[in-house]
């Protein structure tokens, strides 16, 4: 797993929980597939790295914190960020890069904005994503519903590649921090 990273965006509590950006569709589910996955990383020596958006709320306010259902250990990163993209003025690639990390395993909220960003945004950074299909959610919209955005992502997302690097969407209870990319690549 040594070139693998476990990206965790936006699990905040203000985001799964709400009010103002939340409830997320289908939060229990969510939960209990990060805790599950998190574990996993942790079990496996994957390195952990929690998103957080400081917009969400005061820094000093639960909504604003990572999800007691997934809290960082002290062997997890925490990386703040202003911007919908994870990459954005934030260490995280020069972080990845002193790692020498190729693949990311990438969950959290929200779908549409957050999770898609980093995702597309990664590829052209030279990384491989793997993201998790049960391992994110988002709200309804004013076009459509969670269930159906969450869909349309997972769909869209697989396979799309940027030159060399890809995303595939994967479910939480396949070997996901195999990076399997170069099975697929010539």
């Amino acid at each position: 797993m040594g070139n693998t990273a476990l990206l965790v965006i936006d699990a905040q509590v203000g985001i799964i929980e709400g009010p103002k950006f939340g409830p997320v569709f289908d939060k229990e589910r969510l939960l209990d597939t990060m805790k599950n996955v998190v574990g996993k990383a942790r079990s496996e020596g994957v390195p952990i790295i929690f998103m957080m958006d400081t917009e969400i709320a005061s820094p000093i306010s639960i909504e604003s914190q990572v999800h007691p259902h997934i809290s960082p250990t002290r062997d997890d990163i925490t990386i703040t960020k202003k911007a919908v993209d994870a990459f954005q003025f934030t260490t995280l690639h020069d972080y990845l890069q002193t790692l020498d990390i190729k693949h990311l395993v990438v969950m959290g909220c929200k779908t549409e904005y957050g999770v898609d960003t980093t995702c597309r945004r990664a590829t052209t950074l030279g990384y491989d994503v793997t993201l998790v299909a049960d391992g994110h959610s988002t709200t309804a919209n004013n076009v459509l519903g969670a269930e159906e955005i969450i869909a349309h992502h997972n769909c869209t997302l697989h396979g799309l590649d940027n030159i060399e690097n890809f995303i595939l969407v994967r479910d939480s209870d396949e070997n996901i921090f195999t990076h399997r990319h170069s099975d697929f690549k010539k």
